[in-house]
């Protein structure tokens, strides 16, 4: 008798290729900062440049990245685009990870918390 995988499997290799995808998005730190940026609200192309020292076109470049997978929105408001993160599950990403992160800080030099 043959057996087949039910189709839950094929279905969490195709979850796995999304995870895949959206962390090697997340895998920049000039988009980290993007998105540390946009946690609290959307913001304007201008405020962004004004807070990540990147260039224009760099910037442009990692918002487009984003953009495509995704993790933010983008409108137009007269002359000014204005972002905002669209993925709820970025955001819970990279505050665990960032918690992690303050915490091995702490056990590492006996700091207290960041």
């Amino acid at each position: 008798m043959i057996s087949r995988k039910p189709k839950v499997d094929a279905m969490a290799g195709r979850d796995f290729e999304r995870a895949a995808e959206l962390f090697a998005v997340l895998a920049t730190p000039v988009r980290l900062r993007i998105i540390g940026e946009l946690c609290a609200s959307e913001k304007d192309v201008s405020h962004l440049l004004g807070a990540i020292e990147v260039s224009q076109p760099n910037m442009s470049r990692h918002l487009s990245v984003l953009h495509k997978a995704g993790v933010v929105s983008k409108r137009r408001s007269g002359t000014h685009v204005i972002y905002a993160l669209t993925n709820p599950s970025v955001v819970t990403i990279c505050k665990v990870v960032c918690k992690e992160m303050e915490n091995d800080v702490v056990a590492s030099y006996g700091a207290t918390k960041i």
